[in-house]
């Protein structure tokens, strides 16, 4: 997760320890292009292929987590 949290840092241009499932994506550039490098930072670490249009409704960290987890299962 810590690879995760690292990139996601990298996205919204944040320390990678101000990266906490609480984190309001819309406070930080949770833009188109946010969302597209987010889903191929998912692919990369978890090797799984999240729906661009579900992505870019979470609205927290935790919820980007939630789809990764449910993106495993099937």
């Amino acid at each position: 997760m810590q690879e995760f949290f690292e990139g996601m840092a990298e996205i919204l241009e944040l320390d990678s320890g101000q990266i906490q499932p609480d984190l309001s994506l819309q406070d930080y550039a949770w833009d188109s292009l946010a969302v597209v490098s987010t889903m191929a930072l998912v692919d990369d670490v978890y090797s799984v292929m999240l729906d661009g249009q579900a992505l870019a409704k979470c609205t927290t960290v935790a919820d980007i987590l939630a789809l990764i987890d449910a993106a495993k299962k099937d």
